[in-house]
């Protein structure tokens, strides 16, 4: 387990660039934290590290947005809006995890029961305005 503080949003997207050299095919990041603690902005930066220059947006409303060009595809999904266990099964998570991609959810922690064991936890808390303890297990 490590703790990192960002004091900037350039710092969380370092943070996410570093950790692209740990990650591969197979791979899951559940990502937990409040809204505006650096979830998508560190994804921003795993997807840069990665390789890809695609633009990274917060998959909220579409639930996954899927990110080419790197050295992996990125499948990065949201589970803040989903309302029950029945609409995250429907997902077809499995071809997802266990597939040639990495898989980031934010808001892991609303399913717990669907994250697959092997995944790294990684908790955002904010600390100030610019301050973020980001921590990954």
């Amino acid at each position: 387990m490590a703790t990192f503080i960002s004091n900037s949003p350039a710092e969380t997207q370092a943070i996410g660039r570093r950790l692209a050299e740990d990650v591969g095919a197979g791979s899951a990041l559940a990502l937990t934290g409040d809204l505006g603690s650096g979830k998508t902005v560190f994804v921003k930066g795993l997807v840069v590290g990665l390789g890809s220059s695609t633009d990274v947006t917060s998959p909220t409303f579409t639930i996954l947005h899927e990110y080419r060009g790197g050295r992996v595809t990125v499948y990065h999904f949201d589970f803040f809006r989903l309302e029950d266990r029945q609409s995250v099964a429907r997902l077809g998570l499995d071809d997802y995890f266990f597939g040639d991609g990495v898989s980031v959810i934010e808001w892991a922690d609303r399913f717990p029961e669907f994250i697959p064991e092997q995944a790294r936890w990684i908790l955002f808390e904010i600390k100030s305005q610019n301050q973020r303890a980001i921590t990954i297990q």
